[in-house]
């Protein structure tokens, strides 16, 4: 494992696309499942600030060791009796997926006074093993959500079907885009569209060329 080369490699990939887009700045998440704490400090001693972890518990315990040095994402699953042990540490929850879920993170994040980011999961490519909303029962979620006033949206999250020809899930990630596009057009008050989470270590540059703003990538990292 060399966190220092592959790290090289992303962030040339990433300055790439930037380079593209002059209104781009892309925010690499270090996905740290099965990464040990020694490791995710490498990362963050050579610029990693923005670490993403799939469960509460896993993100509880590697917090507790590393604290406030980076920007904590939850990107994972998240059920609504967990809620409470994040509410007060994530910067970015990445997989809203129901209005329940936001109802249970109004409250919590009520009861501290702290606005909450969170991207909304949509599931593109209609698998059924993955969580996440269809497309078209994305607005109407959005239209509940803009009433709150803890639950902040500031975009939409994703993750394309697993293949061995990344430019097999462009059309995915097109289609993200393309739906933030049309939610911008909606009177929301305080729904905004400001950030795609779309594209992991397999993928992350097909994710980057269709208007990524935030990549997930773990093993591409830590391997």
């Amino acid at each position: 494992m060399n966190i220092k080369t592959n790290l090289e490699r992303i962030n040339a990939d990433i300055q790439s696309s930037v380079s593209k887009a002059l209104d781009k700045n892309v925010t690499l998440v270090a996905v740290t499942k099965t990464v040990s704490s020694d490791e995710i400090q490498e990362a963050i001693n050579l610029g990693v600030t923005d670490i993403g972890e799939n469960r509460v518990q896993e993100l509880l315990k590697k917090y507790d060791i590393l604290g406030g040095q980076v920007k904590w994402h939850l990107i994972g699953h998240l059920q609504k009796n967990k809620v409470k042990y994040i509410v007060d540490k994530v910067d970015l929850i990445h997989s809203l997926d129901s209005y329940e879920l936001a109802l249970e993170i109004e409250k919590r994040a009520g009861k501290i006074e702290r606005e909450i980011n969170c991207l909304v999961e949509v599931n593109i490519s209609g698998e059924e093993s993955k969580y996440g909303l269809a497309p078209k029962e994305v607005k109407p979620l959005l239209e509940k959500l803009d009433k709150l006033s803890y639950v902040k949206i500031v975009g939409l999250m994703t993750m394309a079907p697993y293949v061995e020809d990344s430019e097999d899930v462009r059309k995915y990630f097109r289609g993200l885009k393309e739906l933030s596009e049309e939610i911008k057009l909606m009177p929301f008050q305080k729904v905004h569209m400001d950030y795609l989470s779309m594209g992991m270590s397999n993928d992350y540059k097909v994710a980057l060329e269709e208007g990524a703003n935030i990549i997930r990538v773990g093993s591409a990292i830590f391997s």
